[in-house]
């Protein structure tokens, strides 16, 4: 494994894990309905460190191997979706909206678990916890949106 490119690709996810500090949950998430199996906000942190340094661990073991193209391109795509979901959710106040991009989040997760499964067994294990955790993520989302039907996204025009 390159070292330096496992940095460059922590430094990418916690640059998309930086939307939480841009976008915080605050006081609009804590009032809306979720479901009782919600998990609890200690958490997230926690999930999301623990994937981010396996994925970079996973990214920087297949990037200098032959035939990683495809896998590479389902890395930048994940990470692009991950990017975005934070402030379309938190920001924007979209939950349907944010369960499309969760939608192609989860596929590009998905084909990242494939494409890295087929080059390197190890990069491969590495993503499946990112799939487990998306799928939670991605249930959590579509029962807040469904518990939540009258939630207005956020008025940009009243900035």
């Amino acid at each position: 494994m390159e070292y330096i490119l496992f940095a460059l690709f922590l430094g990418t996810c916690f640059g998309a894990g930086a939307t939480g500090g841009l976008f915080p949950p605050g006081a609009w998430y804590v009032s809306l309905n979720k479901p009782s199996w919600t998990p609890p906000n200690w958490v997230f942190p926690v999930m999301w460190t623990t994937i981010y340094v396996l994925i970079s661990f996973a990214a920087a073991r297949v990037a200098v191997m032959e035939g990683s193209h495809f896998a590479m391109a389902f890395w930048a795509a994940q990470i692009a979706f991950n990017t975005l979901w934070t402030p379309m959710f938190f920001g924007l106040r979209r939950l349907k909206g944010a369960l499309v991009v969760m939608a192609f989040l989860w596929l590009s997760v998905l084909g990242c678990f494939i494409t890295h499964w087929q080059i390197d067994f190890w990069a491969g294990m590495a993503m499946v916890p990112y799939l487990a955790w998306v799928s939670v993520a991605a249930m959590l989302n579509y029962s807040v949106a469904n518990l939540n039907p009258d939630v207005e996204a956020l008025d940009l025009s009243k900035l």
